[in-house]
């Protein structure tokens, strides 16, 4: 996953199938506004809980944006990244399992197939529980994304997840002491606050009472 040997950055074509840069005009309490917009596909995540292990089932891989994040918060402008400075592991995150709607499926089967893609455990729609449907990147993109629930066990299990096509993707099982080590009160996590609130609606809901 860490294995990057060069990174830089250019300008964003005009056919990204996946983000589309923008301005809106708008006229408010009559004053002319206008705001930079990216138009982005809505997404879904699932908060996955192994019943035969007593483990919350997340993702780790590397994330570009949070890495360019790092990157320009101190060399802004940089285009061409000096890895021993800035190593790749600075834009590895943990998160939920999650992707993109950009198939003509219903919310939940896509739901569905990122479980079985990316953490490698076959369910049946009928096991996935909506949560909370919300806007994520409100400064940004305003992008709609819904969190789902979703229990498994070892014999749900059928590959070893990972993602499709070219995507390096590592499963990660933490314990309840580790996911609450994530949330409490000073923790500084690579994580996105869709995950964090995951995390935390799972221990105010779901937990097991007695660990």
């Amino acid at each position: 996953m860490e294995n990057i040997s060069k990174i830089w950055l250019g300008p964003l074509p005009a056919d990204s199938p996946y983000v589309k840069p923008f301005r809106m005009y708008y006229v408010q309490n009559g004053v002319e506004k206008n705001w930079d917009l990216l138009k982005v596909h809505d997404s879904v995540a699932i908060v996955l809980y192994n019943t035969t292990r007593q483990k919350l089932v997340l993702v780790r891989q590397f994330r570009p944006a949070v890495y360019h994040g790092h990157v320009t918060s101190t060399e802004n402008g940089t285009f061409d990244v000096d890895l021993q400075s800035y190593p790749p592991a600075i834009g590895v995150t943990l998160e939920l399992c999650a992707g993109i709607v950009d198939k003509a499926k219903s919310w939940t089967e896509i739901a569905r197939e990122e479980v079985l893609e990316e953490c490698g455990y076959d369910v049946p729609v009928s096991r996935i529980e909506e949560v909370m449907v919300y806007r994520s990147g409100v400064g940004s993109s305003g992008a709609k994304q819904a969190m789902y629930y979703c229990e498994v066990t070892d014999a749900d299990k059928v590959n070893s997840g990972g993602g499709v096509d070219d995507e390096i993707i590592e499963v990660v099982e933490l314990s309840l002491d580790e996911v609450r080590a994530m949330v409490r009160q000073g923790a500084v996590n690579n994580s996105p606050p869709s995950c964090l609130m995951g995390l935390m609606w799972f221990l105010a809901n779901k937990a097991p009472a007695s660990t």
